[in-house]
């Protein structure tokens, strides 16, 4: 992880997204320091995103984890602090907490008190901005009815299989970024969190012809497509000849009806749906959007 991230900034990325769920923190915080030291880049030059845990929720813990992760990331701040989801889980060290019938153990926080915490993170200079991540319409809304500091960034799972219109649509409305995971779709990393299919839009013969058209790769269309929504995809590669492909995204332009046709690839699908626990009372894909 280290030398991939070290790779990526020599190609040119300079915004990286972690969370204290993924256990990299230390290795991404090295590499970002090794090329500052290096003089190949500025503290400045760098947007670090992380993420608060869901067993962290409860407001006296927060900023304690916060602090945490920058002591991993060895780091004074990090750009954008994120709620990793909307729901809470029983607090303590064990990510996903479980009872003798391995179930997931709930906590009853609520994601708003939460916000509240959030905000005093931004006030201690341990975070620029904070956001939320994996947040519905309607959770947005009643942190944006309390919020002193409003959410900058809503994450969310988003690829051509599940393009988000209406909750982009939403988000836009409010002055909200939409950062877009698991941009490609497909099997990945994140099996714990999902039960079921995986699509692959990589395979998908209407983005290949698309690719052939504008003689890009499959990934370049996808990530262009994502870009003209507004869109901040954040492509996850360990492969150097990948990280090169990924970002060079901002010479080209889809046309409107090429735009359409990546529209109507729209399945509602979602890889990282964390069906495990959509019995919680925050869980947030219960409703349309």
């Amino acid at each position: 992880m280290e030398q991939v991230v070290k790779d990526a900034i020599d190609v040119g990325y300079r915004h990286f997204d972690t969370a204290m769920f993924y256990k990299n923190e230390k290795e991404v915080g090295s590499a970002i320091r090794a090329k500052i030291a290096e003089g190949v880049i500025k503290r400045e030059d760098v947007f670090v995103t992380t993420k608060l845990w869901n067993t962290y929720h409860r407001p006296d813990m927060v900023v304690n984890s916060c602090k945490k992760s920058l002591e991993d990331l060895g780091l004074d701040y990090v750009d954008l602090y994120l709620i990793h989801w909307p729901f809470a889980f029983k607090e303590g060290d064990d990510g996903l907490p479980k009872d003798e019938n391995k179930q997931l153990i709930y906590s009853d926080v609520d994601y708003v008190d939460t916000w509240k915490a959030m905000e005093d993170c931004v006030k201690q200079g341990l975070t620029k901005s904070i956001g939320v991540s994996n947040f519905n319409s309607k959770q947005l809304q009643r942190i944006l009815d309390v919020a002193a500091i409003k959410p900058v960034v809503n994450q969310v799972e988003c690829h051509p299989y599940l393009n988000q219109t209406k909750l982009i649509s939403f988000c836009k409305e409010k002055g909200i970024v939409v950062t877009g995971y698991s941009p490609f779709g497909g099997p990945t990393s994140i099996a714990p969190l999902h039960k079921g299919e995986s699509p692959e839009p990589l395979k998908d013969p209407k983005i290949k012809e698309l690719a052939d058209k504008y003689g890009k790769s499959v990934a370049q269309i996808i990530l262009r497509y994502l870009n003209q929504h507004g869109v901040v995809p954040v492509p996850k590669s360990a492969n150097k000849s990948r990280l090169q492909q990924n970002i060079d995204v901002f010479s080209f332009e889809l046309r409107p009806e090429d735009v359409a046709i990546m529209d109507s690839l729209n399945r509602d699908k979602r890889i990282c749906d964390f069906v495990q626990v959509k019995d919680h009372k925050h869980y947030p894909f219960n409703i349309e959007f």
